[in-house]
């Protein structure tokens, strides 16, 4: 009897959808072999997610070299090859597709342009030409499936889908290898391999924190004062800042705003006429409402997410995906839409209901009051078309993440229960009414001078009440102006002006991208973009997908373009190097959004079967071509480069005659000075600065960065020996390097007193460290450094190490996971390890109250961790 074989995109999916399908309208019941479900129709298997990629191609059966000759590589015909770590489960799959009984396919993976890539490449690389049906799964409850599976899409209605999805591979393969290459290649002319990986998504995001970091370099802090006034009225005091009544803003400056004095005499003047002085009430109050947030998407969440908990992008994106997968209480996550389709009222209702008849005595997951919240939604009906919730014209493959209906079990991980709390208290949320507010504006009048108050009172919760009192309250409080509740007063009424406070302060920075705010721009990039009809194509992805883009930050970071630091992205030099670079060779088209929106313009377009897929590629190659021969344009310039002196005192020969500079180094002008100073030394390009000390000093680091032949980083201080060549100094190898006489002494060495002998321990630049541990490593071990978990040991704390064995308390060390912290370090001569960390104790916690009775230990320690 012919069967059909049924692709998902993981094991757990098609476990699912064994389970399912055996409740179909004439289906038996699956049988479980080694690594596929089977029945008298059917057989599920699955991938587990990709398992092929797109492979290099080779010339003359060997490996495509690095080096400029080899670019562009543009293959007529993409090879695709296993991916070594799946390569069993593609064999099994590529041998149920060749099964004689089986005579069609249908594609299970997730719904989008990424499953039905997964599925394409297994059935080009298979050669397999049977027919094939797409089922749809927008959730993995049976439910879902089930309906899905009545309504199989044709394979003629997905191939636009199937297209678009090869091109976004093949052109994000051809951009990202021939522009990493090329560049690779450029940086690597002075010797060694710098790899210099670029890509359509990741170059475009460092490029927005490069920028940011060049904003926050690049900033001047401005003095402005403030004059906030404390007045008093029958009913109690209020306070009330200046402002210019007359202020408009200026689209040049963004710091000059109404409440700020930029004189501190014009200030003080201020103060000193209203002091003492009546002031007239002039009071506007007005209702205002506040409607709930939209349901989330992946982007969103992940926000939140962050910023409630600390999430890293790639871990909410884990937890959400467990939650579908494993424990099937939300629906798929890898979703861009923050709305349902308008036939999922009644889907809704009957989540709502499950929620609303949920026994709150049973031991699980799902919060006892969201179903007291449930019920409320349902009683008063508030569930009914709504097109902040249901709009079909607002979601695409898949829609916003909401729970399935199925209540989540006690075993629920902390992680997760988390992120369902999250999920589900918006789901419910977003049915209520609009919290109602009544806000007060009051101006204070002081003769000519205006003083400004906001207060903010809570009518109604509405959708607050989901959340809770303190939700309530932070809603009532928060905000920019943290508008507070005002005493009461009338308008016309008097105020005594008791006091007038005049504040120095100071412009801040822009603040740092954080996961959180990097996420939100990368969604909005679009807003970066000119062009109308890309910036609009850009609206539905920004930069990256919503389930690309933690793989992208991580990416970031692992290639050292950024860092994370506790919960803001820093640029490191590496990466404000590389978008120099590019705009220097002129492919700005590699860091600009732009170009991701004219694909995702096109790839729509594509879609929608308004684009073919041959003029596609043919641009991509185009643009591919153009990349590579303006970064060879660039390295053929750099080599003819006249580069002009460099100015310096040479530290072995004395002459202040400069340096002469060609393109890979710096050397002496002195004819009979042979040092040479090459710009990059083993894969590490030296900043002008790092180059000038050691010319001058004959020693500059230790610096971080370099890479041996093997590939290994290290990190190394740079010296000019007496042979005029540079080398490299491992910390305490090389005593040499510098002055020991000029080196301040900071401590008797303890360690060699212990082995009754007398030496010092110096501040050198290398770190603390005795003379006799530089000269003879084997014989002391007094080295401090000068550097510790990101925070500078100043030469007090190394004196108290050495000489009282404990230093006082250090603050904001940051550890490997980018927290801070505090310790002592201890000093244990006679020990292998001198170095020693003592922690202080932990502030007790503060005793628990008494349970009241019927309260449950569950809901007790989670409301503690809501507190903490």
């Amino acid at each position: 009897m012919p069967k059909t074989l049924i692709i998902a995109e993981k094991p757990s999916v098609a476990a699912d959808l064994a389970r399912a399908l055996a409740k179909a309208p004439g289906m038996k019941p699956f049988t479980k072999e080694k690594d596929w479900y089977e029945n008298e129709t059917h057989v599920i298997s699955s991938a587990v997610g990709h398992l092929l990629e797109l492979g290099m191609p080779m010339v003359n059966g060997k490996k495509i070299g690095w080096g400029f000759t080899s670019l562009p590589i543009l293959p007529e015909k993409f090879e695709l090859n296993p991916i070594e770590q799946s390569e069993d489960r593609y064999k099994v799959l590529a041998r149920l597709m060749k099964r004689k009984d089986v005579d069609a396919l249908i594609n299970a993976c997730d719904a989008g342009r990424e499953g039905e890539l997964i599925f394409r490449y297994i059935v080009d690389a298979t050669g397999c030409k049977k027919p094939i049906k797409r089922l749809w799964m927008q959730s993995m409850t049976q439910g879902a499936i089930l309906d899905a599976f009545k309504k199989l899409r044709s394979d003629e209605e997905m191939q636009p889908l199937a297209d678009a999805a090869k091109c976004r591979s093949e052109s994000d393969w051809l951009i990202g290898i021939n522009s990493t290459r090329a560049l690779t290649a450029l940086n690597s002319r002075h010797g060694g391999f710098r790899l210099t990986p670029v890509g359509r998504v990741q170059t475009p995001t460092l490029s927005i924190l490069a920028k940011r970091e060049r904003e926050i370099a690049a900033f001047v802090p401005r003095t402005y004062w403030e004059a906030i006034a404390l007045f008093e009225v029958p009913g109690g005091r209020y306070q009330g800042r200046w402002i210019d009544e007359s202020f408009k803003k200026d689209e040049n400056d963004e710091h000059k705003k109404q409440e700020r004095i930029w004189d501190e005499k014009t200030a003080q003047a201020i103060a000193d006429r209203c002091i003492g002085k009546p002031g007239k009430i002039e009071q506007t109050t007005k209702p205002a409402r506040q409607a709930a947030p939209l349901l989330y998407d992946l982007t969103s969440l992940q926000r939140e997410a962050s910023n409630r908990f600390g999430f890293s992008a790639r871990r909410t994106l884990q937890i959400a995906q467990a939650l579908y997968e494993k424990f099937k209480v939300l629906t798929y996550p890898r979703t861009d839409s923050r709305h349902l389709p308008e036939d999922y009222i009644g889907t809704v209702i009957g989540t709502l209901k499950t929620f609303a008849s949920h026994d709150s005595r049973k031991q699980d997951a799902l919060p006892h009051e969201l179903g007291t919240h449930a019920a409320t939604v349902i009683d008063n009906q508030w569930v009914r078309p709504n097109k902040r919730i249901f709009d079909n014209s607002k979601v695409s493959d898949h829609f916003a993440i909401i729970p399935t209906g199925q209540i989540p079990p006690k075993e629920l991980p902390e992680a997760e229960q988390k992120l369902f709390d999250m999920v589900a208290r918006r789901f419910v949320a977003v049915f209520f009414p609009a919290a109602e507010f009544e806000v007060t504006t009051r101006i204070t009048r002081v003769g000519s001078d205006a003083f400004k108050s906001d207060g903010k009172v809570l009518k109604a919760p509405g959708w607050l009440a989901v959340y809770g009192k303190k939700a309530a309250e932070e809603a009532a409080e928060g905000g920019e102006d943290a508008a507070k509740l005002l005493v009461p007063a009338n308008d016309g009424d008097m105020a005594s002006t008791l006091d007038v406070e005049v504040s120095e302060l100071q412009t801040k920075p822009p603040p740092r991208y954080t996961e959180a705010t990097l996420l939100s721009t990368m969604e909005g990039a679009g807003k970066l973009v000119e062009d109308e009809e890309l910036a609009e194509a850009m609206s539905e992805r920004g930069l990256g997908t919503p389930a690309t883009r933690a793989a992208i930050i991580e990416g970031l970071i692992m290639d050292r373009y950024i860092e994370r630091v506790q919960r803001d992205m820093h640029v490191t030099q590496k990466g404000l190097a590389l978008t120099e670079q590019i705009a220097d060779i002129g492919i700005e088209v590699l860091s600009s959004p732009e170009m991701t929106g004219q694909w995702e313009y096109k790839l729509r377009q594509m879609e929608h079967r308004e684009l073919d897929r041959e003029r596609f590629m043919k641009e991509i190659r185009t643009l591919t071509n153009q990349i590579v021969e303006k970064t060879k344009a660039a390295s053929k310039a750099a080599k003819e480069k006249v580069y002009p002196e460099f100015q310096a005192t040479c530290g072995v020969c004395g002459s202040k005659d400069g340096y002469k500079q060609t393109e890979e180094f710096y050397g002496c002008k002195n004819p009979k000075c042979k040092v040479r100073v090459y710009k990059t030394v083993a894969s590490r390009p030296l900043s002008d600065d790092e180059i000038r000390t050691l010319i001058e000093k004959r020693f500059v680091g230790p610096l971080e960065g370099f890479r041996s032949k093997k590939g290994k980083e290290f990190n190394a201080a740079l010296s000019i020996k007496d042979d005029m060549k540079v080398a490299f100094v491992f910390e305490g190898n090389d005593p040499d390097a510098f002055n020991w006489d000029e080196c301040p002494v900071i401590a008797k060495c303890p360690v060699c007193a212990l082995k009754k002998r007398e030496s010092f321990v110096y501040d050198t630049p290398d770190g603390y460290q005795c003379k006799v541990a530089a000269l003879e490593s084997g014989k002391c071990n007094a080295r401090l450094p000068k550097v510790l978990c990101k925070k500078d040991i100043t030469p007090e704390n190394a004196r108290e190490f050495f000489e009282g064995g404990k230093t006082s308390l250090i603050v904001n060390m940051i550890s490997k996971r980018g927290r801070p912290f505090s310790a002592f370090l201890v000093c244990k001569p006679g020990d292998k390890r001198l170095l020693s960390w003592e922690f202080p104790p932990r502030e007790p916690k503060p005793k628990a109250a008494k349970k009241p009775a019927g309260v449950r230990g569950r809901q007790t320690a989670k409301a503690a961790d809501e507190d903490a």
